[in-house]
């Protein structure tokens, strides 16, 4: 979810400095090289991962530590998420988790940092990399976006249990893994039509 244009009254409105995942960096100030650091321990908001194979688990725990630093053009954000993911093998369907920590950095733009760019560039300037960039709205910041993407990135698109699960049962759907022996008799399909006939008693043939 990027940012609405600086200006309008979307994006005066829009963050709701209650929001977990928002930060203020009033404190920070805009002195080039001011830093300020942030710990935050907060719920997963829904859908943080990949859909219906892996991900955090809602209002689940995420631990943030934050580095805020002012530079010229807005403050640079540097952190590190850590939380909880479980998902479903994709190979055998067992229920699996883990423990996730993923690292991400970004600029947030002052929105005359962005307007002073438009202005040099004119025409030159590229309407899709500013919708790639990330803006503040005031003194606040909306970290969501950020961090679903460094998660998203930091997980697996085909997780498995195992490195060397060996999936299910083509035939039964048993999990391998737990009879590398296991296998089905395949029967020769010349002989289908002649399976479940046995000799009736009696037809053993005529003793002499």
């Amino acid at each position: 979810m990027r940012v609405p244009p600086s200006g309008s009254q979307e994006a005066l409105n829009r963050l709701d400095h209650r929001d977990p995942l928002v930060f203020d960096t009033h404190e920070l100030g805009r002195r080039p090289g001011s830093l300020r650091k942030v710990s935050r321990t907060l719920e997963a908001p829904a859908d943080l991962g990949v859909a219906d194979v892996i991900g955090v688990p809602e209002k689940s725990e995420i631990k943030l530590e934050l580095r805020l630093e002012s530079v010229v053009e807005g403050v640079l954000v540097t952190g590190t998420a850590e939380a909880h993911v479980t998902g479903e093998c994709s190979r055998c369907l067992e229920p699996l988790e883990d423990d996730l920590e993923v690292d991400f950095q970004e600029l947030y733009y002052y929105p005359e940092s962005e307007e002073r760019h438009r202005a040099i560039a004119g025409d030159d300037y590229d309407e899709e990399s500013e919708d790639e960039t990330y803006r503040l709205e005031g003194d606040l910041f909306d970290l969501q976006p950020v961090l679903r993407d460094a998660v998203v990135l930091a997980l697996p698109l085909q997780p498995v249990c195992q490195e060397d699960c060996l999936g299910l049962c083509s035939e039964c759907g048993a999990r391998l893994s737990d009879d590398p022996s296991h296998h089905h008799d395949a029967a020769d399909p010349r002989w289908a039509a002649l399976q479940g006939l046995s000799a009736a008693p009696g037809d053993e043939g005529d003793e002499e």
